[in-house]
């Protein structure tokens, strides 16, 4: 039986714990850490669990039997805290994004090494049977050689989801709608295309007055195959619909599902390839679902790894790719010059303070609150069952 920590006890938090609740014949929650102790004693409470509350997540560092920590603070203390845990000697799981900066992301992949410990970043849209199954779909090559990728990561915020004290400062949020909603869509992009090593974006702040940070961007990336790629990243979207596509030689191929295929007409012109379709899509639909999905499935491979020491899908190089394209779009649209990837330890944009002196501060925040009102909250994986 393995013990978990949760640390952190905000919206994020209850998804964790119903995850580890459904696995509880594998692992136990043994303590909830938060600065706000009532939080925390209120998330043990609301889910009648047989641990402790702390206040100071040292002090249960010390005083616990712990495995595992679960982070699910602000992306500006991740660094900090995954430090400590890892040279506590815990295997750590950690709320996207990864950190605030790459200096930090490789802070963390150091520790890590030298603990010997595990570190996984959440990017639980991995773990959705229909998004797996179009990773496997694209790796086979039945499709040829991938043209084209698109991550359309929409998503629509009221004004008052900035008045929370740490949102909408470059500081304490680390970014806007790139690092903090599409960090998923980025991270299945780098996955299922690989790592871009040019990015040309820009981005703007149009409708949220109370936030320093951008609240939509858009990038073109190029990749070292030849293939191109498009983000688009924002807060502004009502109705949320969120896609992914990718174009290959043979098919295009769409999160949430669905397959378009064409084929040439002796003059160029398209006409559709209905039994290619049909081909996929049966390989498709033949493929097993997952036993476990979202973040219930990533914690699943995370215990696997740790008992079995099986290779993680989603370990800290994913975590820091994903923030390595964010820091390129951030690069480019602050600049309005290409970004080039990798980026170099001596950049600005690779550490959190030169990132602060370079990109646009768009408005000073005017109200801020240490809580919100509870209430529902969208998920990434929510936007990719078929």
């Amino acid at each position: 039986m393995l013990h978990v920590m949760i640390i952190g006890a905000g919206a994020i938090a209850s998804t964790h714990i119903e995850s580890y609740l459904a696995l509880k014949d594998r692992v136990s929650i043994a303590a909830i850490a938060d600065v706000n102790l009532e939080k925390a004693q209120r998330l043990m409470d609301d889910y009648q669990l047989n641990a402790r509350a702390y206040s100071d997540y040292k002090e249960a560092l010390r005083q616990e039997t712990i495995d595992i920590v679960s982070i699910c603070v602000p992306p500006s203390l991740h660094c900090k805290i995954a430090v400590d845990c890892l040279h506590a000697e815990k295997h750590v799981l950690l709320e996207k994004p990864m950190a605030s900066s790459l200096a930090e992301c490789d802070a963390i992949l150091e520790a890590a090494q030298s603990a010997h410990r595990l570190i996984s970043v959440v990017a639980q849209s991995r773990f959705i049977s229909s998004t797996y199954h179009i990773k496997q779909l694209l790796d086979d090559g039945i499709c040829g050689k991938l043209l084209y990728s698109q991550a359309y990561s929409v998503w629509w915020r009221g004004g008052c989801y900035y008045d929370l004290s740490w949102r909408g400062r470059w500081e304490t949020e680390g970014g806007g709608c790139t690092l903090n909603h599409a960090v998923h869509h980025i991270d299945l992009l780098t996955w299922m295309a690989g790592m871009p090593t040019e990015v040309t974006a820009i981005m703007a702040n149009l409708a949220h007055t109370n936030s320093e940070v951008e609240d939509l961007s858009m990038a073109l990336l190029r990749f070292e195959n030849g293939s191109v790629g498009q983000i688009t990243s924002s807060l502004v979207h009502h109705g949320e619909q969120q896609q992914m596509t990718f174009q290959t030689e043979r098919a295009g191929i769409s999160l949430p599902f669905d397959i378009q295929c064409s084929k040439s007409l002796p003059n160029g012109f398209p006409e559709p390839d209905p039994l290619f379709a049909e081909e996929l899509s049966k390989k498709y639909h033949s493929l097993p679902p997952l036993k476990y999905e979202g973040h219930t499935g990533q914690i699943d491979h995370f215990i696997n790894a740790i008992e079995n020491g099986t290779p993680l899908i989603t370990d800290g190089i994913a975590g820091r790719n994903t923030v390595e394209v964010i820091m390129a779009i951030y690069k480019s649209a602050s600049t309005g010059m290409p970004a080039k990837l990798p980026i170099q330890k001596d950049d600005s944009f690779y550490t959190q303070e030169g990132l602060q002196a370079t990109v646009p501060h768009y408005y000073q925040k005017s109200k801020s609150i240490d809580t919100q009102q509870p209430g529902k909250i969208s998920l990434a994986s929510e936007r990719f069952h078929s």
